[in-house]
């Protein structure tokens, strides 16, 4: 069974024992439960208005904090010897699915 979720304002579409990785929650919490969207079991798929009823995920916190990828950013203006280099890293908290019921 698959589902779609809404974390920090983004859709993901997960299954059972699935990890990934979302924006870094903010406060310290260990269990999330998550309303379904969208379900799809096999060929039956069920829409939510907007969630669907009775279906909930639940999900634990594996890392509250993982950095993502380093971005470099070059901002650059020919012919006047003007640069300006930032790098940014993303933050992101992992979870993990424990069930979709």
């Amino acid at each position: 069974m698959k589902a779609v979720v809404k974390v920090g304002g983004k859709q993901y579409i997960v299954t059972e024992k699935e990890t990934l990785l979302v924006d870094r929650l903010q406060d310290g919490t260990k269990e999330l439960t998550l309303d379904a969207l969208l379900t799809i079991d096999g060929d039956k798929t069920e829409v939510g208005t907007p969630v669907v009823k009775g279906v909930k995920v639940s999900a634990k916190v594996v890392e509250a904090e993982v950095k993502g990828d380093k971005i470099r950013v070059i901002r650059y203006k020919s012919k006047k010897r003007v640069h300006k280099e930032n790098g940014h890293r993303q933050k992101y908290s992992q979870i993990q699915i424990t069930s979709i019921k």
